[in-house]
């Protein structure tokens, strides 16, 4: 079988120029601490190219109305650029069928979106399966759904190298799995997981799969036809879009059967004091006045990495992301976390003797954004045997100089927590 995180179309031997590429970003212009700015957060928020930010100011001074509801010039202008970046984002991740895509705050709130209604089908017994490596956005909802309908949680585990541990799937899934929830690219560790075995697996005993694909977007080409999974999730502002605003798709006979997760306004056909009835895709999930700005945003953030070449993107974050490795293993006392090889560029690491905070204190006196914490993953820090960790992560516009005063400064902070 294909690829199904490649494009068939792409050329292996494309590339990108980070260099260039940072003038469209205006933010990584500006300076903190009366320093250059260098921005490794990325896995948590992207920053914006002048694309997104000239499309969604253009909407407000030019189309800004309400979506759907209106026949007068400005609704339906705002109404053909809302729909129109459904379009966009639909053939981004290789979907035929726009009306799959429902639009939502992000990919937090798609999972949710699953885990309440089609989890409402759950039974006493049931389990749902996810990985020892998931964000806390794709555990806490299926907490929420197994607890109301005493369903059960298993995860799948990881083995001492970031991987999934594969061997375990037959003790894991079983008869009563109903759902098998992973994460494609871990915002911890980095680590790519297969999707192939975890579909076959689900296919056995008639699950259902998820993914969440929030750190998989920005940086690989994704067709959920040829992945054969049942839903997905994903964000926007991961992805050179703003914040607000995200998407799930799912396939339409599981949209169809599922009742609607939230109710108001939009998302109805016709309307009593005692009972409702529907609107048609993607319209039933999608209640209330949508992120019409955020959508025309998303759009042209799709737009941008489209005119990129996502093999490109792609190409470039493995290759800045092995010269960050590498020059991280030079430090002394440094260890990361995951694997070091066929791998994201979320990169996850300990200091010896340093905590996550002092670290990114310190770099921050030197104009260098990283996170520290548990990055929304308490049971995989768990798992690791540490509380917190650093992690620098890198995109599009990542250029390898960031890369060496990244190391340059963790050399200081281990000359300032070292004595």
């Amino acid at each position: 079988m294909a690829d199904p995180m490649a494009d068939p179309k792409s050329d292996r031997g494309a590339s990108l120029d980070p260099h260039r590429i940072r003038a469209d970003f205006p933010i990584l212009q500006r300076q903190v601490r009366r320093r250059p700015l260098v921005y490794l957060d990325s896995a948590a928020t992207t920053q914006k190219p002048l694309a997104v930010l000239e499309a969604m100011d253009h909407y407000y001074r030019q189309s800004n109305a309400n979506v759907h509801r209106g026949v007068h010039t400005l609704a339906e202008e705002a109404t053909a650029l809302y729909e129109g970046a459904r379009r966009k984002v639909a053939a981004f991740i290789g979907a035929t069928d726009p009306a799959e895509l429902i639009f939502t705050r992000g990919t937090t709130e798609a999972i949710n979106l699953v885990a309440a209604s089609w989890g409402a089908a759950l039974k006493p017994g049931d389990v749902i399966a996810v990985t020892e490596m998931e964000h806390h956005a794709n555990l806490v909802p299926w907490q929420l759904a197994a607890a109301k309908a005493g369903a059960e949680i298993r995860a799948i585990p990881i083995t001492d190298g970031g991987l999934l541990d594969l061997d375990a799937l037959d003790r894991v899934i079983d008869e009563r799995c109903r759902m098998i929830a992973f994460t494609l690219v871990s915002n911890v560790l980095g680590t790519r997981n297969p999707v192939a075995p975890l579909v076959a697996a689900a296919r056995r005993v008639g699950a259902r799969v998820l993914v969440d694909a929030a750190q998989a977007a920005p940086q690989l080409a994704l067709d959920v036809t040829a992945l054969g999974v049942d839903f997905l999730a994903f964000s926007s502002h991961k992805m050179g879009g703003p914040t607000g605003i995200g998407a799930l798709w799912g396939r339409r006979a599981l949209l169809d059967a599922m009742p609607p997760y939230q109710g108001g306004g939009e998302m109805i056909q016709r309307v009593t004091i005692q009972s409702s009835t529907w609107a048609e895709l993607p319209q039933k999930f999608e209640a209330g006045t949508p992120a019409i700005a955020e959508a025309v945003g998303w759009g042209a953030a799709v737009d941008y990495l489209t005119g990129l070449g996502m093999d490109a993107v792609a190409r470039h974050e493995e290759e800045v992301t092995a010269y960050a490795l590498q020059r991280l293993g030079e430090i002394p006392g440094l260890t990361i976390h995951g694997p070091l090889v066929n791998r994201g560029g979320a990169i996850s690491f300990s200091l010896a003797g340093a905590h996550p905070h002092d670290i990114a204190t310190i770099l921050d006196t030197r104009g260098i954004a990283v996170r520290a914490g548990h990055h929304c993953a308490q049971p995989l820090h768990a798992r690791l045997g540490i509380p917190a960790s650093s992690r620098a992560s890198v995109w599009v516009y990542t250029v390898r100089e960031e890369i060496d005063a990244l190391a340059e400064g963790l050399l200081a902070v281990g000359r300032v927590l070292g004595g």
